[in-house]
């Protein structure tokens, strides 16, 4: 006989199901369409993405009802349809699987982004039609995934537990700090869920596994309740019109072992994830036995430190004594440089929030080993950060270092990027990296809108003509500018020859220099050097220094565009702490012998802050090539 979803959850672990709507997406459906739709219009399509979930191991299968409440489906003129399309979402659901599925009744956030203001009658009049669908068409569990307000979570839970005792599961989406965006930590959360009758409380989306762990090991004490965790498949990438993801299932089956020591009694997959990646959940949690550890208890498997120690070596330096004088006349520019000798450009990460003190330290002891410019991505991974282009100003105005500037299409249309250049123009600052930027739904404003006037070749083009003294628009300026223009290339692929040919159409298009993702393989270097050696223009090997076992997981699985050798994910594996920087830097150190080579430029890309490892990188090139200075202690 069939246990009920309670009694299942206290005794054994399920495998949810993964993504509907991202999985659509890579079948080669729009996105700018309601996917809850196809319920009555596509139903044989939304029947066989739950059959291959069922058929992958899942047992907790959602009904693709997501969206479907009276204030999301205005917006398509199908706010008449919301009954039609959550009966039907029920019956597909359980029509598609078999008799020892549970088919829980999708409901998503309402406030969520722009629609956070909405007045709270609303909310509450949309949730109760929907809520009161779903189960009238008996689900056997309520799942309130994707929320970001604690408030809103209680609305719905409220009126779940008004109109039945059905079992609900209560998903919030938060960012690693591991608090909703109204300001709860997430003991203080699922607390307060579990008083007004929640079931099972956990997290869904907003990043892959290494994020909701993070999350989870900020609470101070563990939670009385089931634990539920769908992730993302790492941050997806955007390419040719496509969101891709890197998270293989090997790594969502390793994942699924340590959320289930960490109390976890559903686990499944939220945006990128497919039947493959749910197969592999399904298949490590059917073989699983209970760690020694208490469920709750803070694992010492954390796939990323949460911050980074000022280091010794370097952070005794300060700020106000290195030298601030501009130089009396122009300095040759990186391009020119490279073509004489080696060069190193170091990543720094703006910070997260508004203290920029580590960051300042961390940029005099990079000037002080004699590093060649500072580099600053543009909201990476669309997180936001504070302004690359201010942070740039102090820091060429303090540190007197060389600052070069991401500029990302996603945030600014043509208006504001013209803009955004003109006033780098002012300030002297005129080395930048044209990029295409990670989309805006999977950072931490989710609801911000991806702007992508331009493409990273467009771009180039456009700051280039900003040089002949042309506006974007066509009309003259007073005045050129003097920009070098970098782009970005990605040679972890599997045909470099296409990659390459893509790289070229940037040349065709200005680019002056080149800066490549994270290389972690030599050999992939030397064949870099073969296929790049007819180019017109310098390339900076990049060189991210691994700071664990878990962050050289996390970066093959989570991050695009990065992609670890076998022979350093075994190096790296199980390394923690200074035992495994230590390790990091010796690969790097191996990668650095091996582009050094055949490579002038080298592009030393920092982990969380970890400037320590850049400056003792920064002075074993300035060592090997004879032109070492003495580090500050």
């Amino acid at each position: 006989m069939k246990l009920s979803l309670r009694q299942a959850l206290q005794t054994t672990w399920l495998t949810g199901d993964g993504a509907m709507g991202t999985f659509l997406h890579q079948q080669g459906f729009p996105v700018n369409v309601s996917y809850e739709e196809f319920n009555v219009l596509r139903p044989e399509l939304v029947e066989g993405v739950h059959r291959l979930y069922y058929e992958a191991g899942a047992r907790i299968i959602e009904t693709n009802t997501f969206t479907a409440n009276y204030e999301n489906m205005y917006k398509y003129g199908l706010e008449s349809e919301v009954e039609a399309i959550n009966r039907a979402g029920v019956r597909i659901a359980r029509s598609s699987v078999g008799s020892d599925a549970y088919v829980v009744g999708a409901v998503g956030s309402i406030r969520a982004g722009k629609k956070r203001n909405i007045n709270m009658s609303k909310v509450k009049k949309a949730f109760d039609q929907q809520l009161g669908i779903l189960i009238d068409e008996g689900v056997d569990g309520i799942l309130l995934e994707t929320f970001y307000d604690l408030e809103e979570m209680l609305l719905a839970l409220r009126l779940v537990r008004k109109a039945s005792e059905i079992p609900v599961i209560c998903q919030f989406a938060v960012e690693d700090v591991g608090r909703t965006q109204d300001g709860y930590s997430l003991n203080e959360a699922f607390g307060l869920l579990a008083a007004e009758g929640a079931d099972v409380v956990g997290l869904n989306c907003r990043s892959g596994p290494a994020g909701i762990l993070r999350a989870l090991n900020t609470m101070s004490e563990p939670v009385e309740l089931p634990l539920s965790v769908f992730p993302n498949a790492g941050f997806p990438d955007y390419v040719d019109g496509k969101y891709t993801y890197a998270a293989t299932p090997e790594y969502f089956a390793d994942a699924a072992i340590r959320f289930a020591d960490r109390g976890a009694r559903i686990i499944g997959g939220c945006c990128g994830t497919t039947p493959e990646h749910i197969a592999a959940i399904a298949s490590a949690l059917a073989n699983y036995q209970p760690s020694l550890f208490e469920p709750g208890a803070v694992l010492p498997e954390n796939l990323e430190p949460a911050s980074a120690p000022v280091g010794s070596n370097a952070g005794s330096v300060v700020v106000a004594e290195v030298n601030k004088q501009a130089p009396a006349e122009k300095e040759p520019s990186l391009v020119d440089i490279v073509k004489e000798r080696h060069t190193v450009i170091v990543e720094l990460d703006p910070p997260r929030d508004l203290d920029i003190r580590k960051f300042m330290v961390g940029c005099a002891a990079l000037q002080t080993v004699k590093a060649d410019a500072v580099t600053l991505a543009d909201n990476s991974l669309a997180v936001t950060r504070m302004s690359n282009l201010a942070l740039a100003a102090v820091i060429k105005e303090q540190v007197g270092l060389r600052p070069l500037v991401h500029i990302a299409c996603r945030d600014r249309n043509l208006i504001g990027t013209q803009s955004h250049m003109m006033g780098l123009d002012a300030l002297d600052i005129d080395h930048v990296l044209a990029v295409t930027g990670d989309p805006a739904r999977f950072g931490d404003l989710p609801d911000s809108s991806s702007v992508y006037d331009l493409t990273s070749f467009e771009m180039i083009r456009m700051i280039k003509q900003l040089n002949e003294g042309t506006a974007f628009s066509g009309k003259p300026l007073k005045q050129k500018a003097n920009f070098v223009v970098g782009a970005a290339f990605n040679p972890n692929v599997k045909h470099l020859d296409k990659a390459i040919q893509r790289l070229e159409r940037k040349i065709d298009s200005g680019a002056d220099y080149i800066m490549t993702q994270p290389v972690y393989d030599p050999d992939l270097i030397k064949r870099m050097a073969e296929g790049t050696k007819h180019l017109s223009v310098p390339v900076f090997v990049g060189i991210m220094p691994l700071a664990s076992g878990r962050n050289a997981e996390y970066l093959h699985n989570e991050v695009p565009g990065i992609q670890l050798s076998d022979e350093v994910r075994r190096r790296m594996a199980g390394l923690e702490g200074e035992e495994g920087r230590a390790e990091g830097v010796r690969i790097a150190r191996e990668l650095l012998d091996t582009a050094m080579e055949h490579f002038n430029g080298i592009y030393l890309i920092t982990p969380f802050m970890f400037y320590e490892m850049s400056v003792s990188l920064t002075d074993y090139v300035w060592k090997k090539t004879g032109r070492s200075q003495p580090l500050v202690h």
